[in-house]
């Protein structure tokens, strides 16, 4: 898959476009571009996923601060570069671009500069200064300009409509099994090992605190999570805490995040850590005191061991 930053030396043989932001290349995603690849095929070109950097709404109201992404832009590239595309186009989103009309975009960008032969687009695809474009608008400029275009009807999965918005609200009240179901994959989280107050140590429960990389990456409701740890390109087994930490804090929302690892000694400080969550096992809890909170951390454990004992990673 060759990716374009830009389109300054875009080369592709009679490129198939799909376009959108992506976010977590869910099953809807994977569907579209499945069939963008197909389409693509048939026709005899290359297929061609056209997607954007920084996500529009960033641009587009600067001053919100609730955006949280279920995708970073290299979690994006991995996940579509699976998928078998020819080429991937991350666009820089800016202002200038936001007032673009569906014509102009369509005109000057799609033809103008990729010399498209045809463009593959979901049910509610929107496009263009103030999402004024639609598939009707696409059809007509698609006559004027001599490309293709096919529309695909949404995704069901349990008679409901695969989105992002579904996924990231699962995610925000700990549901990972939706989450997962609708993404077709394990939702993932990655940061850095740093230092913590080593307080599970002294308590049987060593855990290593995850400083994750892109502070807008959703991070799931607080509660205690069974996950699949990866470090160094290894997996391993083990139990995941979110919390809330006021204090000093980089992840988002002020979120504390800590792994205990099971049957792992190894020193990790400073390494790079990827969680895959697997389920949730509880809610956050406030204990009586540090007895009862191993307690509780042991009863945790042994349910994370008999659900992991039963999947594959």
């Amino acid at each position: 898959m060759q990716i374009h930053y830009n389109l300054d030396n875009f080369k592709a043989i009679k490129p198939v476009v799909t376009i959108g932001t992506f976010d977590g290349v869910h099953l809807g995603h994977q569907e579209v571009i499945t069939e963008l690849i197909r389409i693509s095929t048939i026709l005899g070109g290359e297929s061609v996923v056209f997607t954007f950097d920084p996500h529009p709404r960033i641009v587009i109201a600067p001053n919100e601060d609730s955006l949280r992404l279920l995708t970073t832009t290299d979690e994006k590239i991995g996940l579509i570069k699976k998928i078998g595309v020819d080429h991937l186009v991350i666009y820089p989103f800016s202002e200038e671009f936001a007032k673009l009309s569906y014509s102009e975009f369509v005109t000057n960008i799609l033809v103008g500069s990729m010399n498209i032969s045809g463009l593959v687009v979901g049910y509610d695809h929107r496009f263009g200064q103030g999402r004024k474009g639609d598939f009707i608008s696409l059809e007509l400029l698609s006559e004027s300009l001599g490309f293709k275009v096919d529309q695909l009807s949404h995704l069901l999965v349990d008679n409901m409509v695969v989105s992002s918005s579904k996924i990231r609200t699962a995610l925000a009240v700990g549901d990972i099994s939706k989450a997962n179901h609708f993404l077709g994959y394990r939702y993932s989280i990655s940061g850095k090992v740093i230092q913590g107050n080593k307080l599970g140590r002294k308590i049987g429960f060593p855990t290593a605190n995850i400083e994750i990389f892109d502070r807008l990456k959703l991070v799931p409701e607080n509660g205690v999570y069974t996950v699949i740890v990866e470090i160094g390109g290894k997996k391993y087994n083990g139990m995941l805490n979110i919390g809330f930490r006021p204090t000093v804090n980089y992840n988002p929302d002020n979120k504390s995040i800590e792994v205990h690892i099971f049957d792992f000694e190894s020193n990790i400080y400073d390494s790079d850590i990827t969680l895959f969550f697997v389920e949730k096992i509880r809610n956050e809890e406030k204990f009586a005191d540090i007895n009862a909170l191993q307690e509780q951390l042991v009863k945790d454990r042994i349910y994370a061991l008999n659900v992991l004992s039963i999947m594959s990673f």
